[in-house]
């Protein structure tokens, strides 16, 4: 027995050692870097975007189509990483939400934010039912909340400002504005033409305008009126869409007013995940396919 654990002790100490001197590094690299990361990822026809604050609290805004969201998501968070601080479901439509349920086999979860828009489509419901059964916090979100990520990162609730139960689910799309010192990122579900009114009617210019628009709708002529763009002003365009998907998304007219106002677009369906990092002053891209 003694000449057992003599054999292979030092080796077990080694490898327990490298280990422990690989994780320290980790974090250490991970609080140093203090940067603040926003990943499109690139789930097909669909919206997943995975954000990591300065200080390392994880959120996930929608989860593409079931089957897409668990390879992706694991290219962005180290293996023993099982843990997602809050779920954000813009609305239940399954392209947004049905990767969700995935993601719950694999992953603990804080907390789950949702529009309260309604939808009886069996996934959905399944979903609800998952977060029950986990006893994870559901939150209606409203416009004014602040979700606080930690190092300064903060994501404002700018709609729902009231009950959308009853409203076509893309119309009560949660729209939420995340800002880490002068980077600001417009993020807008499947927000509809008449909820982009609602929402530039009850806000200020200041209050919209962002260096990132993630495109409504996937780049749909539902959404991202001119009115819209030119508040926002954005230098970048996000667009989550699937390669020759059968809506035609993006559709031309969107982008043809984007190019417009002189932003340069980045399209999941061209460049596979899109990555934004940005130190509080300047925003970095860089792609993964």
């Amino acid at each position: 027995m003694f000449g057992y654990l003599k054999k292979y002790s030092l080796p077990l100490f080694t490898l327990l050692l490298a280990t422990s001197v690989i994780f320290i590094f980790y974090l250490d690299f991970r609080s140093s870097e203090r940067m603040l990361t926003v990943a499109m990822l690139d789930i097909g026809q669909g919206d997943a975007i995975f954000i990591e604050s300065p200080t390392g609290v994880q959120v996930l805004i929608d989860a593409g189509p079931p089957r897409k969201i668990l390879g992706e998501l694991s290219r962005m968070m180290p293996f023993f990483d099982r843990s997602l601080d809050a779920f954000i479901a813009t609305h239940p439509d399954q392209d947004h939400t049905g990767g969700f349920g995935d993601v719950l086999k694999d992953y603990k979860v804080g907390l789950f934010l949702e529009s309260g828009g309604i939808s009886d489509s069996k996934v959905y419901q399944n979903l609800k039912g998952e977060i029950k059964n986990k006893n994870i916090p559901s939150v209606l979100a409203r416009r004014g909340m602040l979700l606080h990520l930690g190092g300064g990162a903060v994501i404002e609730i700018i709609f729902p400002d009231r009950d959308v139960s009853l409203w076509e689910t893309n119309d009560g799309s949660i729209v939420a504005r995340l800002v880490y010192g002068e980077t600001t990122v417009l993020l807008t579900g499947d927000s509809s033409l008449e909820s982009e009114k609602v929402i530039l009617a009850n806000s200020s210019v200041p209050a919209l305008r962002s260096d990132v628009l993630k495109v409504g709708h996937h780049g749909s002529r539902t959404s991202s009126s001119y009115n819209l763009v030119k508040t926002v002003l954005p230098k970048y365009a996000l667009i989550s869409s699937g390669k020759d998907n059968s809506y035609g998304h993006p559709h031309q007219e969107v982008l043809e007013l984007l190019d417009s106002f002189g932003v340069e677009i980045l399209r999941t369906d061209r460049l596979g995940t899109i990555i934004m990092k940005s130190d509080g002053v300047q925003e970095t891209f860089s792609f993964r396919k």
